[in-house]
């Protein structure tokens, strides 16, 4: 399988950076994966699992929460909120990430910042119930 150039970088750190198979994105108009030769584009990404192929059969889930991602001829860049390896996922790490969620949701009058954090607490509610939390 042709491999293509991915980085994924959030503000605390780069979390890949390689040559990869696939990466599937959560986008915000729907999850999208991207392969080899894909069409050059932007989309925003919502709050989900991203998941990197590097190798057949092998694949690795980064949660995200937004962000943007750019495909391009030279590969693809993800630009993420916030990112947290599924390794690093504990039920207080998630616990706190759907708080910081549902305040979010609390302290804003406006619609859409209103729907964005709805819709980013129950995907990390399934992210929780994912891991058996």
């Amino acid at each position: 399988m042709a491999t293509f150039t991915f980085e994924l970088v959030s503000p605390e750190r780069v979390l890949y950076s390689g040559a990869v198979d696939a990466v599937v994105l959560p986008a915000t108009e729907g999850d999208m994966t991207v392969l080899a030769g894909h069409a050059p584009m932007m989309t925003s990404l919502k709050t989900g699992f991203l998941v990197i192929t590097d190798t057949p059969g092998n694949g690795k889930r980064i949660l995200i929460r937004g962000g943007f991602a750019d495909i391009n001829q030279n590969g693809l860049t993800v630009l993420a909120e916030r990112a947290l390896p599924a390794e690093e996922l504990t039920q207080e790490v998630l616990d706190r990430e759907i708080l910081q969620a549902e305040m979010q949701y609390d302290a804003s009058g406006d619609l859409a910042t209103k729907h964005a954090a709805e819709s980013a607490v129950a995907q990390l509610r399934e992210a929780k119930a994912a891991l058996n939390y």
